[in-house]
């Protein structure tokens, strides 16, 4: 079946459903393949449930003209999701970045609904299936698509580019995160980058940190940019204020103060910023978005549990993240404050010394305790007294009684396969 033909179907349908425990009446479902399952198998009970078409790649479950038979149903989920996108026709902003993408593209949307209809991509839904996902889930009533990229290795943002087709980008940032895959900082630069190649090649706007001296080099020549800057008078001037611990700043002499902490999350406000500069949101309508933004799902969340503080940074850790976090919970003016560090997955060859770094760092911050969790950091050299060890949750679980937690602000940020958010139970 052509993807023309595939396309006018689907446009019949009531969305996509990868997963027959989501599927909705109208649904058509796609058959993806995992590691442990094949979704070929599942493709009659989609249609019991309720689906209106099934698309598999395995003929023996061709069972009526409802299962639309294809050579292999991934390629044909992303063909039919770049076909949709062009078949639209709306702008799309995509964004990528080593650390802070949810939270900007949280950002953007919740700037942008001031004046229009958005679609967003829904929680981090960013790799090679999020991302079709996501333009598949625009209708004709989207004005504006805003498409967050994922990757861990290099080669990958290209990919979802040429699927999802953007006219705008953004890179939040370039940092030490997927080491493991990318090989190394200046492998993060170039996988991450491939999103500001696809948009020169194109001809496509992109929006940039010009304080970013990694940013500002690579756009030096290129003209459709639109940045921020606190100290280059060439692009639009945001002020920062302070961040104790909501980070405040100035746009033409208008101060915003959001809900987000840490001054690591002042370009996450920028972005978003400048973003709605650039499609003409008021000034007052930026302002109101941004100081009613909430964070949720376990990012620089605050919550008051009993007599403490507790920074809730849980959802995922890199070196660079984990520093960022750290400083900014030295810089805060909280008498007794306490840490509480998981392990940073996917380092590769760099885990020991990475997690060293964090352990010397945390040692000569302005925090009184650290915790360290997790077998990366429970195999590191430390001997400061102010830093205890543990090798796993469940250890960290059992001395949880003898540990003094009372009238403290806590810092907890781990990888989230640590699901350090469990502490907040402990407490």
């Amino acid at each position: 079946m052509k993807i023309e033909q595939l396309h006018s179907l689907f446009l019949e349908c009531k969305g996509i459903s990868t997963d027959t425990r989501k599927v909705s009446n109208g649904n058509m479902f796609f058959a993806l393949k995992g590691d442990n399952f094949n979704g070929n198998t599942f493709a009659q009970k989609a249609l019991d449930i309720g689906a209106k078409y099934v698309v598999i790649d395995e003929v023996e479950f061709k069972t009526s003209d409802k299962t639309i038979l294809v050579d292999n149903v991934l390629e044909t989920l992303q063909a039919l999701a770049s076909h949709h996108r062009m078949y639209l026709n709306i702008p799309i902003i995509a964004l990528t970045g080593s650390n802070g993408k949810t939270t900007t593209k949280e950002l953007i949307n919740t700037v942008l609904l001031k004046k229009y209809k958005t679609t967003a991509t829904i929680g981090n839904l960013n790799n090679h299936i999020g991302v079709p996902l996501t333009l598949l889930s625009m209708t004709s009533s989207t004005q504006i698509g805003i498409v967050e990229m994922g990757a861990n290795h290099v080669k990958e943002i290209e990919f979802l580019c040429n699927i999802a087709k953007p006219d705008y980008g953004y890179i939040t940032n370039f940092g030490k995160a997927h080491l493991e895959g990318f090989g190394s900082a200046q492998g993060v630069i170039n996988g991450k980058s491939e999103l500001y190649t696809y948009l020169t090649k194109s001809n496509k706007h992109i929006f940039l940190n010009a304080d970013d001296t990694i940013q500002k080099e690579k756009l030096n020549t290129y003209i459709k940019k639109f940045g921020f800057s606190q100290t280059d008078s060439n692009y639009y001037k945001i002020e920062f204020t302070e961040a104790n611990p909501f980070v405040s700043f100035k746009i033409e002499d208008t101060l915003i103060n959001s809900q987000l902490i840490g001054k690591y999350n002042f370009t996450n406000l920028c972005a978003a910023s400048i973003i709605g500069k650039y499609f003409n949101i008021d000034l007052k309508d930026i302002k109101n978005a941004l100081e009613n933004y909430t964070p949720s799902n376990n990012r620089s969340q605050i919550i008051e549990k009993g007599s403490n503080k507790i920074i809730l940074d849980a959802y995922n850790a890199n070196p660079t993240s984990m520093k960022a976090a750290l400083e900014n919970f030295s810089d805060l003016k909280d008498e007794k404050k306490i840490a509480f560090l998981g392990d940073m997955f996917e380092l590769g060859d760099s885990a020991k010394q990475e997690h060293q770094a964090i352990s010397n760092l945390s040692t000569n911050l302005n925090i009184d305790v650290v915790y360290l969790i997790g077998d990366n950091f429970f195999q590191i050299e430390n001997n400061a007294t102010k830093v205890n060890q543990y090798a796993s949750f469940n250890i960290l679980k059992e001395n949880f009684n003898s540990i003094d937690i009372k009238n403290a602000t806590l810092l907890i940020k781990g990888s989230r396969g640590m699901a350090l958010e469990r502490i907040l139970d402990l407490l």
